[in-house]
């Protein structure tokens, strides 16, 4: 008998505390703590990162829950009581980074910050963040692959707990929750080495890799799963995503070093350091 994870963690009265949420928010302040000790040594303020934090996480969760209502609308149409009931699923991580993108623009004009440099320091604190929100999808039994069979997964080396859970209604699946997250740790692991690296990164470099990597990554994972959004009913949205946002951070990385004059990203962001609000 193979005895899953239970999604929910522990209850408070009547409210039920589910492992995605903790992981979750674990990967958040786990990213906040990443981007305050870097943001130091660029010669920008702590608070401006909690503070972005209290607008860029709502408003990147609705963005979220908004990029997956639209497409797949058709549902949310017959079913408009349920665009909100974002318990039951449905948050797709590329409106959340887009959404959450065009916030953290809008906060560095108004307190004349860096977005570029912004960016640079909070990205491998946004990659911890997905590669532990990740194990959510796995606890959930949810966001994987198609069927395959016991001796494949065993193939793979995977502990048992991991073969166990991916057992669902009678079928062994896919795990690419975790195909995601293990590629995601290897580049982490990459920028972590080469961001101090000195004549390396320029301004913004660290985020275009980031681009340029998890695009790549979550187009391949994304053609193994079973639940993709899709447009049209043909093209995986994900994927064309992951293609636009490959070649935007592929012409922006050419176009910057060979025409405009950009700082290098270890020259910090020039301000007076501390600097008060």
């Amino acid at each position: 008998m193979n005895l899953i994870i239970n999604p929910v963690a522990f209850r408070l009265g009547s409210m039920s505390i589910k492992w995605y949420g903790i992981l979750m928010a674990s990967g958040i302040v786990i990213a906040l703590l990443m981007a305050i000790v870097e943001g130091k040594k660029r010669q920008i303020m702590p608070e401006d990162f909690s503070d972005f934090l209290l607008w860029g996480v709502p408003i990147g969760f609705v963005g979220a829950r908004l990029y997956y209502v639209i497409f797949k609308w058709d549902y949310f149409a017959q079913n408009p009581g349920q665009i909100f009931a974002i318990w039951n699923g449905g948050i797709a991580i590329y409106g959340g980074l887009l959404t959450g993108l065009v916030v953290l623009i809008l906060f560095c004009n108004s307190r004349f910050l860096p977005p570029l440099l912004m960016l640079d320091i909070i990205i491998p604190g946004v990659m911890a963040a997905q590669i532990i929100a990740r194990w959510g999808n796995f606890i959930n039994q949810e966001a994987h692959g198609a069927c395959v069979s016991l001796s494949f997964l065993q193939s793979l080396h995977l502990p048992d707990f991991i073969i166990k859970q991916m057992y669902i209604a009678g079928h062994y699946y896919q795990p690419t929750y975790l195909y995601e997250s293990f590629f995601n740790l290897i580049g982490l692991i990459i920028i972590l080495a080469l961001r101090h690296k000195k004549g390396l990164y320029k301004r913004g470099e660290v985020f275009f890799s980031y681009l340029i990597w998890y695009s790549v990554v979550r187009f391949f994972v994304e053609g193994m799963r079973t639940d993709s959004l899709y447009l049209m009913n043909t093209i995986r949205i994900s994927q064309l995503v992951s293609v636009i946002l490959f070649i935007v951070a592929i012409v922006l990385l050419i176009y910057r070093r060979k025409y405009k004059h950009v700082k290098w990203y270890l020259d910090g962001s020039g301000l007076k350091y501390p600097y008060e609000r």
